[in-house]
């Protein structure tokens, strides 16, 4: 395989230094893009010393020119706390930011993926969600500043794609988990995890019926590579993990796998809080050689749960 020059905006989060540790891994030379706002330089500090590797600050809302070969674009905050404490920034980034590496993958000739979210379909009527379902979405709710950025970002791809001949591939993240999330992320995994290992009350809004549907870190990076890698087109791509499990359950096992004191108790449900989510895979295992989730959700819990124990010394 050749070894190839690769950008990753967003680099130094959660999911983008799982990514860049793959990239090294895969053999290529990674150039991590961060402007730090929510990911941390912790997070790749153990790369530094790889000669493969560079780490840059930037605002991917600022113009860039660099030699790359491909582009992961994952740079945007990506939880409700941290999204909608700067809405207008979180709509900048989701599109200036994607804007100015469509137009550097057009220049630079390089193959570009898009992240983007299941959250563009909103509060879904359809059940599981495919990626032909167009969403039910609040254009002007608290969560329209990520939502609506996310459904942007993908018309934009789309618009490089047809008008320019840009190489674009679109993956659709569901809930993603797993070492290295922010502790105040604001999403149920970390809260809940957070909360259990201070013995604290864990906070359900609602009867917690809602249901969710989440994805160990490494297999949703597993179908970043297959997509990215693909002669697939620009038809955006589910990738997460179909096992539906309702926010109460994911509370009582969460709670049990901490060994947790903590009683559970309830809040009011947030506006526009989706009902349900779960991803219709089936386009990714057709097209990414099978690809689908080889981690189950007891095991990744497990690794999440030691990984926040360790690095809040509890």
């Amino acid at each position: 395989m050749a070894r190839l020059r690769i950008l990753v905006t967003g680099g130094s989060g959660f999911l983008g230094s799982h990514l860049c540790e793959r990239l090294l891994t895969d053999g290529h030379e990674v150039v991590c893009l961060d402007n730090f706002f929510t990911g941390t330089r912790v997070n790749v500090e153990h790369l530094l010393d790889n000669h493969r590797f560079e780490l840059m600050r930037h605002d991917v809302t600022d113009p860039l020119t660099l030699e790359v070969d491909r582009i992961f674009h994952l740079a945007c905050p990506a939880s409700p706390i941290h999204y909608q404490r700067n809405p207008v920034r979180t709509i900048r980034t989701a599109v200036q930011g994607t804007l100015n590496m469509l137009d550097l993958a057009r220049e630079a000739h390089a193959r570009i993926m898009i992240a983007s979210t299941s959250e563009i379909y909103g509060d879904p009527v359809e059940h599981p969600q495919r990626e032909g379902y167009w969403g039910n979405v609040n254009p002007i709710g608290p969560r329209a500043c990520y939502d609506e950025g996310k459904r942007c970002a993908e018309a934009l791809a789309v618009s490089y794609a047809t008008q320019y001949g840009v190489e674009v591939r679109i993956a659709r993240i569901f809930n993603t988990y797993g070492p290295r999330m922010h502790e105040n992320d604001g999403r149920v995994v970390s809260n809940f995890t957070v909360q259990a290992l201070r013995n604290d009350p864990i906070t359900i809004y609602g009867e917690g019926k809602q249901t969710r549907s989440f994805c160990f870190v490494s297999d949703l990076i597993e179908g970043f590579v297959r997509l990215m890698g693909s002669k697939h087109g620009v038809d955006p791509v589910n990738l997460g993990n179909p096992r539906e499990i309702t926010v109460l359950e994911l509370a009582e096992m969460t709670r049990n796998l901490a060994k947790s004191r903590s009683e559970i108790i309830r809040a009011p449900l947030p506006k526009d809080d989706p009902t349900r989510r779960k991803p219709d895979i089936s386009r990714a295992q057709q097209l990414l050689d099978g690809w689908a989730p080889r981690v189950g959700l007891e095991e990744g819990l497990a690794a999440t749960i030691a990984d926040f124990k360790r690095r809040l010394s509890l």
